[in-house]
């Protein structure tokens, strides 16, 4: 995969959207679903999982955060380079307009004034208090909840004026609101839902939003859209429809953009580096284009003993430790067990990174990376003084007459499962016999709390997945970690520190770093944090991996950013010239590209859980 990491900023042809003069139509719209639409006029997105719901608060994935995002906006986001970009807004709070108050207690908002639903009802400041209520209410559950903790109290000054105050003096003011978690809600569709029925809403599949299309139905498999004509610029895209089909595997997934040009756009194509290089190199239709941004594939440590049971029935919980993982020179084995550059470099290629890292973007450890070894000899010795040896001769270690055998879990998927048998294979080789479980991806990741395959329930030894800081400012990243987040049968496994890792000196850093103010200082103190953990062994990171997203030649206007959905800017995709002789719905000459993020700028360096 020659010339993968090519440093190519991902400008796509960007053109700014253009303030429409017509004015918005005073009625909703009226569609004939009938009429044809021709193939050069949709837009087709595909993904591996198929959306649950279209209300972004209640995510189950990130293929639910993607299909919302092209229809509700939030007060602003973060483009490429991690900076903040007004949306709703009108413009940004600051120190020098006075909108963040200078002890860091308070920030006010000013919407843009002729913000209109897509159902011709006005969006004002109490959509967005309403959208507050909603997710802080205990009732409803929201996944967005954490990034609203810290919030006392949310007013609407005027109809377009928002100001919130915080319970302390808070240097991450800009988290509520902002990106994927900050999308805000019409109050007139939720509020007879803010409650235990939530999830029943209508609107949740029928949603109305602010955003350029606008939810149309379903049809064969496939979420329809059609451009919304109430909002606030003209879209010049040329496209009628946008289609979204879910439930296509990567390699298809791949294929039917980068070779036979049959969709236009398909999200983070995860295959083996060997199993793209043929569609890479032949393929006529589209690219390959990277954004590394904060994922982390990583190997997560159960601190707590997955098979013992309290007398509510509750496993993997904290009060009983793991009998095997909770002794440091175990945890210390299987870190220098593990080959995070063989995995990298084969079954990733360029598109990941070996790490140590859980915090890689922005990244504060500068020109203090996290060091890591693979040394069999040293993890055969760590584990001869823990008191595992092979007495019988099996090629497993044993202690007390039981083996050294740990349950490894993943979600179903290519690279996840070649990682599984690398890693089975590595701690086969220091006396660890490694037991690989494959669970269904919607059930690992679900957030439904009789689910007991999933990652918060955690009834395994090991398991894997990819996360990272979704927004810039780490605070919130960072805090899953800390033990007052620990899943538990009492907050419903709701939590996400599904390790049960529980250390003060790591609280200790994290309640001091949320409400400094000087970034220099936040930034040493999310350093310290990563480096206790990776000292202590509380979790193993093993890729820095890429979002890699497969676009067709077809299109272009697209601006890639790790900080929120890759549909974020879909207003701005447009139909590229066709080129004589080129494939139906494809232009030739295919290449991969890369879209280095501000960090990788900077440093060797980010759902969402995938």
């Amino acid at each position: 995969m020659v010339g993968l990491l090519l440093a190519a900023m991902l400008l796509g042809g960007c053109q700014p959207l253009t303030q429409s003069t017509s004015g918005a139509p005073d009625s909703p719209h009226s569609d004939d679903l009938d009429s044809d639409v021709t193939a050069p006029d949709v837009l087709t997105l595909i993904y591996s999982r198929s959306p649950v719901t279209l209300n972004p608060h209640l995510a189950t994935g990130f293929q639910d955060f993607e299909a919302a995002r092209i229809i509700y906006e939030p007060l602003a986001s973060y483009g490429p380079d991690g900076q903040l970009v007004p949306i709703l807004a009108a413009d940004l709070p600051s120190l020098e307009n006075g909108d963040i108050s200078e002890d860091r207690r308070s920030v006010t908002w000013r919407l843009q004034e002729t913000l209109r639903w897509s159902d011709g009802e006005p969006l004002t400041a109490e959509d967005v208090v309403f959208t507050y209520k909603f997710i802080i209410n205990k009732d409803v559950a929201a996944v967005t909840a954490q990034y609203y903790r810290d919030i006392k109290s949310i007013e609407a000054v005027d109809d377009h004026t928002v100001k919130i105050i915080f319970k302390q003096p808070t240097a991450s003011w800009q988290t509520p609101f902002t990106g994927l978690n900050g999308l805000i809600l019409p109050e007139h569709l939720f509020k007879d839902f803010n409650n235990r029925k939530a999830r029943e809403a209508p609107a949740n599949f029928q949603p109305v939003g602010t955003g350029p299309y606008r939810y149309l139905t379903q049809a064969q498999g496939r979420l329809l859209f059609a451009p919304n004509e109430l909002y606030r610029y003209t879209l010049n895209s040329g496209f009628k429809r946008v289609e979204i089909l879910g439930d296509v595997p990567p390699y298809v997934a791949a294929r039917d953009v980068l070779r036979d040009g049959t969709a236009d756009f398909a999200h983070n194509i995860q295959l083996e580096s060997a199993a793209l290089i043929d569609l890479v190199e032949t393929g006529a239709a589209g690219n390959l284009l990277l954004t590394f941004g904060s994922q982390v594939e990583r190997i997560m440590l159960n601190f707590a003993d997955p098979n013992q049971e309290t007398q509510a029935k509750e496993r993997s919980s904290k009060d009983f430790p793991h009998p095997i993982l909770r002794d440091f020179r175990v945890r210390q084995a299987i870190d220098y067990g593990i080959d995070r550059q063989a995995i990298a470099r084969q079954l990733y290629g360029d598109l990941g990174q070996a790490t140590s890292q859980l915090l890689v973007a922005p990244n504060p450890a500068g020109e203090q990376p996290i060091p890591f070894k693979h040394d069999v000899e040293t993890a055969k010795a760590l584990l001869d003084e823990a008191g595992w040896v092979d007495s019988d001769g099996d090629g497993v270690r044993d202690r007390n007459g039981k083996p050294l055998q740990l349950i490894f879990q993943t979600s179903i998927g290519t690279i996840r499962q070649a990682t599984q048998a690398m890693v089975q294979q590595q701690l086969a080789d220091i006396g660890i016999n490694v037991l690989i479980e494959r669970i269904r991806t919607d059930d690992f990741f679900s957030a439904d709390p009789d689910q007991t395959n999933s990652i918060n329930h955690f009834y395994a030894d090991m398991q894997e997945y990819a996360i990272g800081n979704d927004i810039p400012d780490p605070t919130i990243y960072m805090s899953w970690w800390t033990c007052d987040n620990i899943a538990a049968l009492e907050n419903n496994w709701q939590k996400p520190n599904n390790a049960r890792y529980c250390n003060s000196d790591y609280d200790y850093l994290w309640n001091i770093a949320r409400s400094e103010i000087d970034p220099a200082a936040r930034n040493e103190l999310f350093r310290q944090m990563d480096r206790l953990l990776a000292d202590d062994v509380a979790v193993l990171p093993i890729v820095h991996r890429s979002l890699a997203n497969a676009v067709s030649n077809r299109i272009t206007g697209y601006t890639f950013t790790p900080w929120d959905a890759s549909t974020w800017d879909i207003a701005n995709w447009q139909q590229a010239t066709p080129v004589e002789n080129a494939p139906d719905r494809a232009v030739k000459n295919s290449q991969i590209e890369s879209t280095p993020s501000e960090s990788d700028a900077s440093t060797e360096d980010a759902e969402t859980t995938e």
